[in-house]
């Protein structure tokens, strides 16, 4: 109990830091979802049909009867080490999402779907290794948001993309510039925007991550030639506020395709 009380304690300091308000609440009241970020690191061969077996059919269907949803899975498309499967858990409880392994084992129809994942042999693992990252929504998009495509079974595919900043007054401009205006440059040029989030657990801090959907990778590409020609960019990218020095030391961007069992 002193340890979760630690933990949550802990993370909402870190959520404070970054957004000089108490607890995860937004200047419109709506309470800002947490986000876990986990990727299966495997191999080429049987181990991906095992996992995403274990993912679709045992981890989604538990984790929605806890209440988090909805779940996405997404297959690594471009970026490095594929395969690699990633599984996006959005909750507003922190404490659902960091106790969520501990009352899997907990779920007798958890534990007979995930056997064959679960019981796997340590000479044939179902991965290589497993990555986690916490994350806390911004205050200006608190909700993850489901794009339209999905219900439809559409064609789609998702951008995920991470900043980091060489120091911490340099992250914390970068989450205020996409306050003071680039959410709605994002909006102009068409990019469908389903989560931001703040890290407060993971490699590689400080940083933030957010991802955007499109039809293709055409798309994709044409909307962010329409947002770097923004004037409205132009201006806020060469504020002194945000170009006194490089607040983004490193891009790290990902091309993601859902598989058929993701529910974003």
């Amino acid at each position: 109990m002193e340890r979760r009380h630690f933990l949550t304690s802990s993370l909402a300091a870190s959520a404070l830091a970054f957004t000089g308000k108490s607890g995860a609440q937004t200047t419109m009241g709506k309470q800002r979802e947490y986000y876990e970020l986990r990727k299966y690191f495997m191999q080429s061969g049987p181990q991906t049909k095992l996992t995403e077996s274990y993912v679709s059919d045992a981890l989604i269907p538990a984790l929605n009867r806890m209440g988090i949803s909805p779940v996405g899975a997404f297959r690594l498309t471009i970026g490095p080490e594929t395969p690699t499967l990633y599984v996006l858990s959005p909750s507003t409880s922190v404490e659902t999402l960091v106790t969520a392994d501990l009352h899997l084992v907990q779920d007798k129809q958890f534990m007979q779907a995930a056997e064959p994942f679960w019981n796997a042999s340590a000479k044939e693992p179902p991965y290589v290794r497993i990555e986690s990252q916490l994350m806390i929504a911004f205050e200006g998009h608190p909700r993850l948001t489901v794009p339209a495509a999905t219900a439809q079974h559409a064609k789609r595919v998702f951008q995920l993309r991470t900043y980091e900043s060489p120091t911490n007054q340099d992250h914390v401009r970068k989450v205020e510039m996409f306050h003071n205006g680039e959410f709605e440059i994002f909006q102009k040029a068409g990019f469908g925007q389903v989560f931001y989030g703040d890290s407060l657990i993971g490699p590689r801090l400080p940083n933030l991550t957010y991802m955007l959907t499109f039809g293709d990778i055409g798309e994709m590409n044409e909307k962010w030639a329409a947002f770097g020609n923004d004037p409205d960019w132009k201006k806020l990218s060469t504020s002194p506020r945000y170009a006194f020095e490089q607040i983004v030391s490193n891009i790290t961007n990902l091309i993601l395709t859902p598989t058929d069992f993701s529910q974003i």
